[in-house]
Formats: structure tokens, C-alpha cells, sequence
């Protein structure tokens, strides 16, 4: 049912001259012959199938062509297999230098080298243009699809090319000069590319030989992995689902997939609002559906009618959602947060305390409705509020901007939120931006909002005049026909964007970065305020320089004194370690000659005051090496009571385990602890119990 036609084909036959004499290509067309390939299909739309199957002409007629790139170069070539082509052949060669293993050009499946090989190359092909195109690895979406592809190459090139070091990100740069007249954007983003690429590569590596042994130990049954081991895979180890369906069928396995998706949803679940929401039907009052925003313009409606209206329940309590016909209200979107105020019937006024948008309609949230739904009601935001927004959304788009030009172009947005009290943006960047940076990037915003620059607001503009005056697009993001695009100066900033902004930058008053931090492998985070609060930030910054500098009896350089207190520090700490290691020595030899014979085993136990753990680990150890054989239990009365038992070798493998006695011993000083078989430690906060600890440590060899 649709637009279809007649079909045409173009098929190369690349088979040897003998193999042509036994028999005439056109015989092997379309029967998978590996020799004889498709390269050209073309469909003559000119019918429109209905749905009865009868065949109606189309008002205009077209050709749908498709030409498979790599099978023509192929042909063009006259070479066997696409990986002969020089598409393919100079990156085989690289790995084959660096690997070591020779690349036969075989296609069985048992041939692993030369599959990796493949694989590799294709993958990260197909990663690197992705990546130029603005799309990250992550978690979600897209992003998860291009992390999945990078981590099936890397498991390629580790378990069959004995590869263990990051490899990936050095075919990038090959790729980049391949394709630098065809696709600039590779090369002009390279270095980027590499560090993506690379940082996904240790990411996985880091993980990838703990899972693979970790599938070597599973204990699988009638030669089925259950969905919990998949999905122990999946969590613990990032294997991506596909990738571990193939490992699995290396060993002959299949893989429980619903008990995946059970454990999966299971978790998704977790990760959920523990709050239910029970939502009502809708209930009509007026006749409409017509919902107009005028929240760019106003920031009050009058007469305002109730469309409709439904009840919730949040954790047991009702609220309500209201539309109206006509709204000043903004709704969440776009990063920006809904509008708060209120609708006003008479002397009544309904607190809104939230706006969103669902299927085009403007959602009021109230904890109350008016006794008469049916009544014209006047709805109002909080003015204040809002233009405090509209300071973060504005100085927002300037920060993207500015970004952009310090950092470079490859800075796509990736999320963002716009508050009341503060603005968080991310955005793709491969490093940390350093202090300079992120100095010269608010210098920038901050200079531009002191030329109090004036919005210019495009509302009803074309999705194609926006992209050739040079509009930001997020990518992936679908646009209608017709899009509203804002301009703060048109060398600067211009994006397409729904929110609500300042009319002139200076409205802004001063922005200040706050935090600067990593989210996401290549996605870093930035948050900032402005206007009073800026303001305030600035102010209690310099009280409490004031405040440091007086505690510090005003020097001249406070940098330099603070330095100086700090080198002093280090001096009377090292001092205090002397003191503590000479208190140790002097305690050695007493508590050798107090050393008890428990059922065989030689025990020292005590309480020691004045010591760090550190000095009595060191004290431990110099024990054993005079004593031998022996249990050696110190309980530190510090600051916090501490245990620390040691136990010699030759004890541990006659079945003492420091870590399970410490554990029953730290009950006495109302904690916990734990260690290895040899040496182990407990924190608690009961010092009153360190006797009895100790005095319970000789029941322990009964």
C-alpha cells in the first residue's frame, strides 16, 4: 500500500573468465552469489498501491535510486570483497603493522583474525563519521547504539588480535585524510574524534577483561545463559546485549532475552519516582480545544475559560490540572522550567505551582479548583519569577556561544536547565575546560551582556531560512516547518529556541560560572548564576577572602601565607610522625616480653594510646619480625576507637582469619570492619569497648 513501480537492478558479475564460461551471469541474479552483486536498484514510482491493491497513477512521477558505495568501488576496482577496495585495504594494512598477524583475506568462520580485521575497520568508520556529526556514545538513544558498535570493535581487537592497549583512535586520523574532500567535517573535528574515541576505548578496557573472565567462570546450564547473567554483563561489565548474544554463540549458547528484559525493566523500575501518580479522565467544561500562549508578550490574561479539567493523586493526596483557552503560562520545555502564579476567580486565587506540556496543551497544576469551573477566570504569573528565567535562559544562549568560540565549534549543546535561581548547561567537550578557559568564557558573556544587546526574536520562520542565517540546531532534534529563532547580536548568538528570554542582555546584570564538571565520556557541565544573585555570590566570596586574610593577621600576599601555613603543617606533621614512631620503638620491647602462649598460639594484645594507625601497623609488623608466628591485636583509643589485628602467614593457613575475627571483635565498640585473612581493621564509636575486645580476642583460639 503507497507509492510504488517497477523495479530495475544493476548487477556486476566479478567472477573469473572460466567461471563465466560454465555459466552466464544473468543465471546467478538475485541467488546470493557472492560474485555477482547488486550495485544499482532503481524504483520508477509512477502507481499508488490502495488499499483494495488497485493501482492509481501518481499526480507526479519519480525515480528512487540507491547505490551501494562501497559495491561500486568494488566493481570500479575489480577487486573481490569490499575490504580489497582501497575504502578498507590501508586501515587492514595499518592493523596488520601493528598487530603483527598477517591479514589472508579469508571468509570462513573460523577465520577470527581476519573477521576482526573487518569488523574493526567497518566499525569505526562508521563511529568516526557519527561522532564529526555531532553524536556521542551514552547511555541512551543514539549515543548507546554508537557505544555498542565501539565496544564490539574494541572486544574484537582484544580477545583475537592479542591487542590490549587502546587502538581504535589511531585509525581515525587515516579515515580523516581519506575523506577530507568529501567529508571535511572528519578532518576539521579529528582530534576530537580521537579523544572520543579513545576515551570509550579505555572506558571498556577497563571493564572488558573482568567480563569475559567472568563469562570463562559462569556456571551455565543445558548450554543456556539466564537473563540474570546477562544482565550482570550488562550492568557490572557494560557488555551491551548483542554483545554478549555473540560471545554466547561462540560457546554454543543461547540467552534467556525475557529473563534480560525482566531484569532490565526491574531496574528501570528501581530507578523510578517511588511516587505513584493516579490519573483521572479529563472533564469538559467548555467546548474547545483552542489553547493560545501569550506568555512572550504578556504576563497576565483576563476571562479567561477552563477547557477542561482532571484530578491526580499524588501519594494519596488530590490535585488538579487545569487548561485554559488563552494562557500567559510558559511549560517546561526546552529546558526552561514551567511558570508559577496564579489563576484568579473573584476574591479566590488557585496557586499554580506548575506548568507542563502534554499533546499540545498547556497544563496548569493547582491543589484546588474554582467552585465554579464554568466562571471566566484571570490568569497571572509570577512576574518575578519569571524574569529571573528569562536572565539565566538568555545568559544560557550566550554561554553557548561563548563556548563555542573559545572552546571551538565542536561544542554542540546536549542538555540544559533553566531556573529561577540558576542555569545548567552541557555540552560536548572531550577534556576539562580549564580555569583560563572558563575565565575567558565568562569574560565573554559578561562583556556582552554590558553592551546591553537587544533580543531579536524571529517567531515564524522558516526551518531553512533559520539554517541559512546560521542558527544553532540541536542535534537530533525535530523541528517543525515553521520555528522561532532568537538572536542576541548576529555574529554571536542565534538559536532556535521556544523559551523565554530578556529583551536586552543588560537586563542580566552579570553572569558567574559556579562549577564546571564531567557527566558523561566527552559531555562536560556547566552551571552558572545571575543578576542578584551573582551579585550575592561575589559579594559573600569577597567576605569571606576578608575573613581568611584576618585570621591570617592580613599579609600582604595571601597566597604566599597560606603556602606558608601549609609547608608549616607538613613540617609538624612529619614531627609528630617521630614522636610517634620513637613512642612505638620504645613500646616494642615490653610488649614482646608480655606475649601470651593462648592453646599454641602466641598472642600480644593491648590497648595503646597516643598512636595513629599508622604507627601501629608499623609497630605490628616490627613485631612480627622478632616474634614470628603470632596474633597481634592493638585497640587505639584516639580520637575514634579503632581495632587492628594482624595474623602471621603460617597462622592464616591454618584457618585464623583476621578479617572474620575483627568483624566479631568491632561489636564491642558498636562498629564494623573487615580486611584480608593476614591483616584487618575496625572502626567503631564506643571506646568504653576496646577492653572487652581485647579480652575477647583470647576466647578466640578454644
Amino acid at each position: 500500500q503507497g507509492p510504488c513501480g517497477p523495479c530495475s537492478e544493476i548487477h556486476v558479475d566479478i567472477r573469473s573468465k572460466e567461471e563465466k564460461a560454465k555459466i552466464d551471469g544473468k543465471d546467478l541474479v538475485n541467488n546470493d552469489h557472492p560474485q555477482v552483486v547488486v550495485i544499482w536498484n532503481l524504483v520508477f514510482m509512477q502507481f499508488n498501491r490502495k488499499a483494495d491493491s488497485s493501482l492509481e497513477n501518481l499526480p507526479n512521477k519519480h525515480i528512487d535510486t540507491g547505490m551501494g558505495f562501497e559495491r561500486l568501488c568494488l566493481a570500479m576496482q575489480a577487486k573481490k570483497s569490499n575490504y580489497e577496495t582501497d575504502i578498507f585495504l590501508p586501515m587492514i594494512q595499518y592493523i596488520e603493522k601493528e598487530s603483527g598477524i598477517a591479514y589472508t583475506n579469508k571468509y570462513a568462520e573460523d577465520e577470527k583474525t581476519d573477521i576482526a580485521m573487518r569488523v574493526i575497520v567497518d566499525h569505526v568508520r562508521a563511529v568516526s563519521f557519527t561522532i564529526a556529526d555531532g553524536q556521542l556514545p551514552s547511555n541512551t538513544g543514539a549515543g548507546y547504539v554508537i557505544r555498542r558498535i565501539l565496544r564490539r570493535a574494541v572486544r574484537y581487537y582484544y580477545s583475537f588480535l592479542n591487542m590490549n592497549e587502546p587502538f581504535l583512535h589511531k585509525l581515525v586520523p587515516m579515515l580523516a585524510e581519506q575523506f577530507k574532500d568529501v567529508f571535511p567535517e572528519l578532518e576539521a573535528q579529528r582530534e576530537f574524534v580521537e579523544k572520543v574515541v579513545l576515551e570509550e576505548e579505555k572506558s571498556f578496557l577497563r571493564t572488558l577483561a573482568g567480563g569475559l573472565r567472568r563469562i570463562e567462570n559462569l556456571d551455565v546450564e543445558n548450554n543456556q545463559m539466564t537473563g540474570k547473567q546477562a544482565f550482570e554483563l550488562y550492568d557490572t561489565y557494560g557488555f551491551p546485549i548483542d554483545l554478549t548474544r555473540m560471545i554466547a554463540e561462540e560457546h554454543g549458547w543461547q540467552i534467556d532475552d525475557i529473563g534480560f528484559e525482566v531484569a532490565l525493566e526491574e531496574q528501570r523500575v528501581r530507578g523510578r519516582d517511588d511516587g505513584k501518580r493516579e490519573t483521572g479522565d479529563w472533564v469538559p467544561v467548555h467546548d474547545t480545544e483552542e489553547v493560545k500562549f501569550y506568555g512572550y508578550d504578556e504576563q497576565e490574561v483576563k476571562n479567561a475559560k477552563i477547557n477542561k479539567y482532571r484530578t491526580l493523586k499524588e501519594k494519596g493526596k488530590p490535585v488538579y490540572q487545569v487548561v485554559l483557552d488563552k494562557t500567559p503560562f510558559y511549560a517546561e520545555g526546552g529546558g526552561q522550567v514551567g511558570d508559577k502564579g496564579e489563576i484568579i476567580v473573584g476574591d479566590q486565587k488557585i496557586i499554580v505551582y506548575d506548568t507542563k506540556k502534554e499533546n499540545d496543551l498547556i497544563i496548569h497544576f493547582v491543589n484546588e479548583l474554582p467552585s465554579d469551573a464554568s466562571t471566566l477566570v484571570d490568569a497571572k504569573i509570577n512576574a518575578t519569577r519569571r524574569a529571573l528565567t528569562e536572565n539565566n535562559h538568555s545568559a544560557t544562549h550566550l554561554l553557548h556561544a561563548a563556548l563555542r568560540q573559545v572552546l571551538g565549534t565542536h561544542v554542540q549543546q546536549k542538555g540544559s536547565l533553566v531556573k529561577d535561581e540558576y542555569l545548567r548547561f552541557d555540552f560536548s567537550h572531550f577534556e576539562k575546560v580549564s580555569t583560563e578557559q572558563l575565565k575567558e568564557v565568562e569574560q565573554l558573556v559578561n562583556a556582552k551582556i554590558r553592551e546591553n544587546i537587544s533580543l531579536i526574536e524571529n517567531r515564524n520562520i522558516s526551518v531553512q531560512d533559520a539554517k541559512e542565517a546560521g542558527a544553532m540546531m540541536l542535534f537530533g532534534e525535530k523541528y517543525g516547518e515553521f520555528v522561532r529563532m532568537i538572536t542576541f547580536d548576529e555574529d554571536f548568538s542565534r538559536e532556535l529556541c521556544g523559551g523565554c528570554h530578556v529583551d536586552t542582555t543588560g537586563q542580566i546584570g552579570l553572569m558567574k560560572i559556579t562549577s564546571e564538571s564531567a557527566i558523561a565520556a566527552g559531555v562536560r557541565r556547566i552551571e552558572a548564576i545571575t543578576a542578584e544573585a551573582a551579585e550575592k555570590f561575589v559579594s559573600d566570596a569577597i567576605d569571606q577572602l576578608t575573613e581568611v586574610k584576618g585570621l591570617l593577621k592580613n599579609p600582604k600576599d595571601l597566597t604566599g601565607g597560606i603556602q606558608d601555613l601549609q609547608e608549616e603543617n607538613k613540617v609538624l606533621k612529619k614531627e609528630i610522625e617521630k614522636l610517634m614512631a620513637a613512642q612505638a620503638g620504645n613500646m616494642k620491647e615490653d610488649l614482646i616480653k608480655a606475649a601470651e602462649d593462648i592453646n599454641g598460639v602466641k598472642v600480644i594484645r593491648t590497648i595503646l594510646k597516643g598512636l595513629d594507625s599508622k604507627s601501629a601497623k608499623s609497630l605490628a609488623g616490627s613485631i612480627e619480625q622478632i616474634v614470628g608466628d603470632c596474633v597481634i591485636l592493638f585497640g587505639i583509643d584516639g580520637e575514634k576507637p579503632q581495632l587492628q589485628l594482624s595474623v602471621s602467614r603460617a597462622l592464616t593457613e591454618k584457618g585464623l582469619h583476621a578479617g572474620n575475627m575483627v568483624s566479631e571483635l568491632a561489636k564491642n565498640i558498636k562498629g564494623g570492619g573487615g580486611g584480608q585473612s593476614f591483616y584487618a581493621s575496625a572502626g567503631g564509636s564506643d571506646a568504653s569497648g576496646l577492653q572487652a575486645a581485647v579480652d575477647q580476642l583470647g576466647g578466640m583460639f578454644g
